[in-house]
Parts: C-alpha cells; sequence; structure tokens
C-alpha cells in the first residue's frame, strides 16, 4: 500500500472509536495487509482490551513487534502490555524467566521494550532494573538487589565512555588485554554468586573518529583498541556469556542514529530512543536461544522463491537463475541460506510441483547454489502445504514452532499463519533482490552456541526423514478459502486476452487435462463455432490481481458438451478455481441444451497431478486405453442425474470490463 494511502486510511480509521464496530472497521480496512502498521495493531489492541479480549488484545500487540521498530508504538505496546490481566497473559507462554538489567546507562526506556520482544518469544519476563549506573556495585556487592532478585539472566548494557582505554597506547595489546581482564573478573564474580547466565552488550564505537580514515592503521588509536575489545570479549565469552553485537547492530542501524547526544547529556540515555526497539529485540532474541527458543528448521517454497519461474511450465532453460540481476538476486539468496545450512539451520522444501520437475533444478542447472544433499526432507506434491509442513514436522521430529516458512506467495503465506500458527512465516518483499534481506533480518534463527555437530544437523535430519513412514492426512481449508475474498472475471474469449489464452495453452503444463497445444488461428476457429464453449477466469483475491489463470474449450455433441482443453496456471492450484470453471461450463451447458459434460485426461510427464480430477467432481469413468498406468480416460457427468457443480468460494464479476 502507498504511504499516501496508508496515512489516508489511518486517518478514517482513528475516527472510528474505540467500539466493537470499530473492530470490525478495522480488520476489514487491514485484511490485504500482511504486516498491518502499528499505528492500527495498537488501536486494535485498545479496541480489543476495551472489548475483554484480552487473547486478541495480545495479538495485535505482538503484531507492533513484527511491524514496527517505532519507539513510540513500542512505547505504547509496552505499557498497554502491562495493563493486561496477568492471568491472560499466560496465552502462548513457552517459557517464564526473570532478567536483571545492569546498566552504565539510563536503562528505564529499555526495560519493558525487552519485556515486550521477549513476549514476542513466548517468554514472559519479569525484570528487575539496578539502579543508574551500579552495574559493578550490584555485582559485586552480595548483599544487592541484584542477588535479592535471584535472576536467570543478567543483562549488562554498556557504552562506550565505560571502557578505560587511553586515547592513544603505545602498547595497544597490553592496554587491551587489561581491559578485557576487567570484564572478565566482573563475569566470574558474577558466576561465584549467581546461577544467572550473563548477555553483555558488547560496545557500540561512536562514529566520531578524530583520527579519522588513518585510524585503521593505528593499532593505538582508541578507536581501533575499542574494536580490539569487542573482538577479544568474543571469544573470551566462549559458551559462557553471551554477547549481543551492539557494534554491528548500530552499524546496521546507523550509527548517527544509533546516538543521539542531545538526550545522552539531558538523560544520559547512550542509547537514542529510536534505536531502542532494535536493540530490545536483539537482546530478547539472545535470551531466547540461551532458553532454546530458537527456530531449527527453514521450509522453502521453490518457484519464484529460490528460482525466478515455474520449473513445471518455464523448464530448466526458462527459469531466472545466475544470469541479470534477478537471476543474481536468487543466487545471493541461496547463498545465504546455504550460510544458514551450515551453521545447523534444517533446509527443507515445501512445494506444490511434480516431484520430478521440482527437483531438476536441483540436480542439472549449472547455477544453483543449493545441491539436494542440503536438503534434510524435500517434499514436492499437490497437497495443501499446511498438511506438508505437517508432515515435515512430525518427519523430523520436530514441533511446528521449530520451522520457519519462505513462499513468495502472500497467499500462501497466510493459509500456514492461519491454519498453523506456531509456524513463522516471512515476508518477502515483491522484488527478489529483496529476499536476502528479508531472511538475513529475521532473528528466529539467532543460536546461543556454534559446534561442529551443528553444521552436521542436515544429515541428521536427512537420515530421520529417509526411515520415516508417515502419511499425511488430508484437511479442509473451507475457512481459509473464504477468508481469501476470491473474485473472478469470466467470460468469453475475445482479442484483447487471445495472446494471453494462446500463450497459456502453449506452456502450461502441470494443470491441464490434455495438453493440446491449440495456436491462435485454431483458437480462432473454436471463438467462430457457434457449437463451442469457450471462457477464461482472472482470479482476484485481497492480496493481488492474479489476472488470467485458467481458461477453458468445450464443444456441443448432441446432448454431451465434451470439454477439448481444460487448463490452470499453477500459481493458483488449490483454490477451488478448477471447482468455479466446471461450476460455469455447467451453467453453459444447460443454457445449450446439453444433459451430459464429457472430459478426457490424457496423461503426461508432468499432469499427474489432475489424473483424479474428474472422479474429484463426481464424473464416471465411461473409457480407458492403454496401461493403468498411462491409460487415456473419458468421463462423464450426467447433469441431469448429479445436478449442476458448485463451488461457492469464488464471486463471479458479471461484468467484466466495468469489474477490470
Amino acid at each position: 500500500m502507498k504511504p499516501d494511502e496508508t496515512t489516508r486510511r489511518g486517518d478514517e480509521l482513528r475516527k472510528a472509536g474505540d467500539n466493537a464496530g470499530a473492530i470490525e472497521a478495522y480488520l476489514e480496512a487491514i485484511k490485504s495487509d500482511e504486516q498491518p502498521d502499528g499505528d492500527v495493531c495498537l488501536k486494535l489492541a485498545r479496541c480489543c482490551e476495551r472489548q475483554q479480549d484480552y487473547d486478541s488484545a495480545l495479538h495485535w500487540l505482538m503484531q507492533v513487534v513484527d511491524s514496527s521498530d517505532s519507539f513510540l508504538h513500542w512505547q505504547s505496546a509496552a505499557a498497554s502490555l502491562t495493563k493486561l490481566p496477568a492471568h491472560d497473559l499466560q496465552q502462548g507462554v513457552k517459557r517464564t524467566a526473570r532478567a536483571a538489567l545492569l546498566g552504565s546507562y539510563t536503562t528505564s526506556q529499555l526495560v519493558p521494550m525487552i519485556a515486550l520482544a521477549a513476549r514476542r518469544w513466548g517468554i514472559a519476563l519479569e525484570v528487575y532494573e539496578a539502579p543508574y549506573g551500579q552495574y559493578q556495585q550490584e555485582i559485586l556487592d552480595p548483599g544487592s538487589g541484584l542477588y535479592a532478585f535471584e535472576p536467570d539472566f543478567v543483562i549488562l548494557a554498556l557504552h562506550a565512555g565505560e571502557l578505560a582505554l587511553p586515547r592513544f597506547a603505545e602498547s595497544p595489546a597490553e592496554a587491551v588485554a587489561t581491559e578485557v581482564d576487567r570484564w572478565r573478573m566482573l563475569w566470574e564474580a558474577l558466576d561465584k554468586r549467581s546461577t544467572a547466565r550473563m548477555i553483555m552488550h558488547n560496545f557500540a564505537l561512536p562514529f566520531e573518529a578524530p583520527m579519522g580514515n588513518l585510524t585503521g592503521r593505528l593499532p593505538g588509536a582508541r578507536e581501533s583498541m575499542m574494536r580490539q575489545v569487542n573482538h577479544a570479549l568474543g571469544e573470551a565469552a566462549g559458551n559462557a556469556v553471551s554477547i549481543v553485537d551492539c557494534d554491528r547492530l548500530s552499524s546496521v542501524f546507523g550509527k548517527a542514529r544509533w546516538f543521539d547526544d542531545k538526550y545522552y547529556h539531558i538523560a544520559k540515555q547512550a542509547v537514542s530512543l529510536d534505536s531502542l526497539p532494535v536493540l530490545a529485540k536483539h537482546t530478547a532474541a539472545v535470551l531466547a536461544a540461551d532458553l532454546g527458543l530458537s527456530r531449527k528448521c527453514l521450509v522453502l517454497d521453490l518457484d519464484n522463491t529460490l528460482w525466478g519461474g515455474v520449473i513445471g511450465e518455464d523448464g530448466l532453460a526458462g527459469i531466472r537463475l545466475g544470469a541479470g540481476p534477478e537471476g543474481e538476486a536468487f543466487v545471493a539468496f541461496q547463498e545465504y541460506i546455504l550460510e544458514l545450512k551450515n551453521k545447523g539451520v534444517i533446509l527443507a522444501v515445501c512445494s506444490k510441483n511434480n516431484d520430478a520437475d521440482a527437483k531438476e533444478p536441483f540436480t542439472q542447472h549449472p547455477d544453483m547454489r543449493i545441491a539436494l544433499d542440503d536438503i534434510a526432507i524435500f517434499v514436492a506434491n499437490w497437497r495443501p502445504k499446511s498438511d506438508n509442513i505437517k508432515f515435515i514436522a512430525e518427519t523430523l521430529n520436530i514441533g511446528l514452532d521449530s520451522l520457519v516458512f519462505v513462499d513468495d506467495n502472500p497467499a500462501e503465506r497466510e493459509v500456514i499463519r492461519q491454519h498453523l500458527p506456531e509456524v513463522e512465516v516471512i515476508t518477502l518483499p515483491a522484488d527478489p533482490t529483496g529476499y536476502r534481506r528479508a531472511l538475513a533480518g529475521t532473528l528466529w534463527f539467532e543460536t546461543a552456541s556454534f559446534t561442529q555437530e551443528d553444521a552436521g544437523k542436515t544429515e541428521q535430519y536427512k537420515a530421520k526423514a529417509e526411515i520415516a513412514q508417515l502419511e499425511t492426512s488430508a484437511g479442509s481449508l473451507e475457512e481459509f478459502h473464504r477468508s481469501l475474498d476470491m473474485r473472478a472475471i469470466i467470460a468469453p474469449f475475445d482479442d484483447l486476452h487471445l495472446p494471453r489464452i494462446v500463450q497459456l495453452i502453449g506452456k502450461t503444463n502441470q494443470f491441464n487435462l490434455t495438453t493440446r497445444r491449440h495456436t491462435m488461428q485454431v483458437v480462432r476457429e473454436f471463438m467462430s463455432d457457434p457449437d463451442c464453449v469457450h471462457f477464461y477466469l482472472k482470479l482476484q483475491d485481497r492480496f493481488t490481481d492474479h489476472g488470467l489463470v485458467s481458461m477453458l474449450i468445450a464443444r456441443r455433441d448432441g446432448e454431451v458438451m465434451d470439454i477439448d482443453t481444460f487448463l490452470m496456471s499453477c500459481r493458483v492450484i488449490g483454490r477451488t478455481v478448477e471447482a468455479e470453471m466446471l461450476a460455469q461450463l455447467c451453467e453453459r451447458a444447460a443454457a445449450a441444451g446439453c444433459a451430459k459434460l464429457r472430459g478426457t485426461y490424457i496423461p503426461t510427464a508432468k499432469n499427474v497431478m489432475v489424473k483424479d480430477l474428474y472422479s474429484r467432481f463426481g464424473f464416471t469413468e465411461v473409457a480407458a486405453t492403454g496401461s493403468v498406468e498411462e491409460a487415456e480416460t473419458v468421463w462423464e457427468y450426467d447433469l441431469s442425474a448429479a445436478g449442476p457443480i458448485v463451488n461457492g468460494f469464488i464471486e463471479p464479476l458479471e461484468d467484466a470490463r466495468d469489474a477490470a
């Protein structure tokens, strides 16, 4: 949605009030938004709270964490979280923990934000805030509030001003070692008096460098030594202390924005207010990793996710991978995925595809970076992805809450959010050049440690998948189909749409009952034949306009309407388009005086997914030729006896031109 449209809609919604009717208005307004803006999420949370629907209020507060990095949004959400009844906050809690926050600067704004971010991980976090600047005293005094609180974690929030380093050192290695030893002594003191795990913020280096670009050539410069201290602290931490890499975060966020001299001098706020949500997110992610809440498995779609195009229709040479900006973006995305795999993230594939087609790029495309051996479990079929993801989790013997799902299709993402809320779903941008950054921005794969065994996880889980003998159970997606608000323009062929129709006839392989490759001239002949019924379907839903995705050609043969060509783009498979097309054909056949429908299935190497299509809709097999495995079958449907086929999930738009 464009920024001006978002602003306009937000202004309208703010006028709607906080009553029950406003909730419905808000939900209607944002139903096409995967990530509603923070203002709307907060408004919905307040509306739900006033209606005492605390579960929904909590849901919308968590949406703020996902959709916004605004300090004001987070401040409001954190405040609202504390107002919800305690017994209602147990919804979705996976862990409870106590954390003591010790700072060298003012941390009062950070405390509630860490609690908010932790709740998004399913952690009910109670936080003790030490007095300003008293971090050393709290650790060294056995009678301090820190030890009375008995925390599970101690978070040490520091700024670079605490480093006891000279402006320039003749012996920089000695100065760095002395400084590192000072911090290690604090770690050891805490370890002697408490079982709490230390989480330390390393030092965000200020962007001001008096030596300028010469700094990198001067090991004895203070800024150079700061970098060395951060590196040495990381090495010294090992698996005993967790580090939040604030220097990296400040670089990503922008040094000039991370620091705010005005607020530091006014309130000793060493980290700018704007950067606090980011710091809170990463602190909570490290804490969650220490509690074992990191995600284990990345579940990947294939077409238009790992490569551009549809392998089953475009073929190996037609997919976009490697060459050109878009192809290079997919390569970069795959390379980042491999980096995750190498640190222990399990890779799985969940694709609506023929298995052989789906695997072809992995084995034959020269620019494919991910190999089949990198995949622990490979699932390519035409079942609902929600069922396949359940199968993946069961086969790998991990929980659904260990999975992160990546798919370019917003509708597929939505079905997983609705049916498998335990699975985290990453929202990908429309442009594949942004895929790598979108995945890199997620914190779900934060880990507390790394060993050689982690690098071998894929092979371990792959072995589990190979011996598993599990079957998925078919599930109904009725509620999901209704929630899509699908609408269709259904109309006879015309010259405007003829090029697209012929293109579909020429390239569609998977959902194609006969795979007859009619030329434009032949299609024109169908259009001029008075005994021929022909129509296309253009699908819209609340996410997008999919364009012309299906077409059907049939000819009247006495009382029978005989289907010559029936096909559909694979990108809308599973949306009941096939049911709508057959329902439309029933109406047209009845209007033409036909009592029966006839359909033929001609098997090919790629259309096995529609082998049983006619039987699923009540057709009866009347003829078959060839072997059982490769039989060409003819099916009939008795309109008089069975009545018309109905769908009910897609609303036809009567006037195609007005609707378009």
